[in-house]
């Protein structure tokens, strides 16, 4: 069984906890945590370096995603909090999104337990390159806009709402691949490549990307192979990747927190000219035939011919708004209201005056408006991987 829509690498299971911040705030009274510790720890080897991070990342508002080195400080820490339990990984969370506007696709997974098989879509094929059940659990922290905690001298109050990943997962951490994937994937149109920024030694990740290389012969050569970034254990990684599969990568998109990490420096997403310029450095790193940036504000598509993308930005934009008003439980009528609302003007002029200045190599979409403080923020990029393949796989040029 082969499906227009390929899906990969990786998935995992999520602890989605209800942020409160009277908890967070014990936290930081009983670990003594004071306000000139805060930083982003390289290493978060207990819960108390956990919390730290937590707090480093509200200060700026960020989004990340950070490795633990225990499951044992997920566990201790997620069970002070209401949670939810919801499946994560690109592949599967943009599976379960495109699932609602009626498209189904193949999926590799590298875990499953009683989980996944609860909340996969069931009509999805998929192969698993785990033969025994596990769970790894990543711990989703969201705080939404003016958020604050107070505690010993700390006070800080988010200025947008954001999310935070952690975790520690073998599963992906070893990333293996099962390569009867490639039988799912002998008429696809689109590919998704995803999950690889979790392995930490060059040498596994090469032999990955050797075995990823002979699944990727079996995808008709007319596929668009589109490649999701991540926050990568070792930033070096990256550039194996794109030496080994470069020629291959026809997408290679990102969200503004990524963004700045490629280029070490911040960006202020309404300036047409340091976005402009940052576009032209990212292309000089990035061995893509088009760039992709999806942000809180806008998407854009940079390379050549760039228009032939606007259709998927206007889905992909519309799938991660509609997830972010309402939640995993969003319909196709939610959608649709989605999709015809207008964005606001200080993020529709910045799209008319960078479509204007990049000539074809810059399609630029604001994302709707929507007036909401507490919104979903996790997993929407991968909700903005699920509208905008679906528009890939049955655009012209790739049919």
């Amino acid at each position: 069984m082969s499906e227009r829509i390929a899906l990969g690498f990786c998935n995992n299971v999520d602890y989605e906890i209800v942020w409160n911040a009277e908890v967070l705030e014990e936290l930081i009274a009983s670990y003594e945590i004071s306000a000139d510790e805060l930083g982003l720890p390289g290493e978060i080897g207990s819960e108390r370096d956990l919390v730290i991070s937590i707090l480093s990342f509200m200060m700026t508002s960020g989004g990340g995603e950070r490795f633990v080195s225990n499951s044992v400080i997920i566990e201790r820490f997620a069970a002070r909090f209401e949670k939810k339990i919801t499946l994560g990984g690109t592949s599967v969370r943009a599976a379960i999104a495109m699932r609602v506007l009626g498209y189904t696709a193949a999926l590799h997974l590298i875990t499953m337990n009683s989980h996944v098989r609860r909340l996969l879509p069931r009509d999805c094929p998929y192969v698993c390159s785990n033969p025994r059940d596990s769970t790894y659990p990543h711990l989703i922290v969201q705080f939404g806009a003016d958020s604050r905690l107070r505690a010993s001298d700390i006070d800080i109050r988010a200025k947008q709402p954001n999310r935070l990943i952690y975790h520690c997962n073998a599963a992906r951490i070893s990333m293996n691949l099962n390569e009867d994937f490639a039988d799912l994937i002998t008429e696809a149109k689109v590919l998704l490549i995803s999950g690889f920024n979790a392995v930490q030694s060059e040498q596994l990740l090469a032999d990955r990307l050797v075995s990823l290389k002979r699944i990727l012969k079996r995808l008709p050569g007319d596929a668009a192979v589109f490649m999701e970034d991540g926050a990568y254990y070792d930033r070096s990684y990256r550039q194996l990747i794109f030496r080994e599969l470069g020629p291959r990568i026809d997408v290679f998109s990102m969200n503004e927190d990524e963004l700045q990490v490629h280029l070490d420096r911040a960006v202020d997403l309404h300036d047409v000219q340091k976005i402009t310029c940052a576009l032209a450095d990212l292309s000089r790193l990035v061995p893509a035939a088009a760039i992709v940036v999806h942000t809180r504000r806008w998407a854009l598509a940079y390379g050549d011919d760039a228009n032939r993308y606007a259709a998927a930005l206007k889905a992909g934009v519309t799938m991660a708004t509609t997830r972010f008003r309402y939640g995993d439980d969003f319909t196709m009528a939610n959608y649709r209201e989605i999709e015809g609302r207008e964005a606001n003007a200080e993020d529709a002029q910045f799209a008319d005056i960078i479509n204007a200045a990049g000539g074809d190599s810059i399609v630029c979409l604001p994302v709707a408006a929507v007036e909401q403080e507490n919104g979903t923020t996790i997993g929407l990029g991968d909700a903005f991987v699920g509208g905008f393949l679906p528009a890939l796989a049955h655009a012209s040029d790739f049919s």
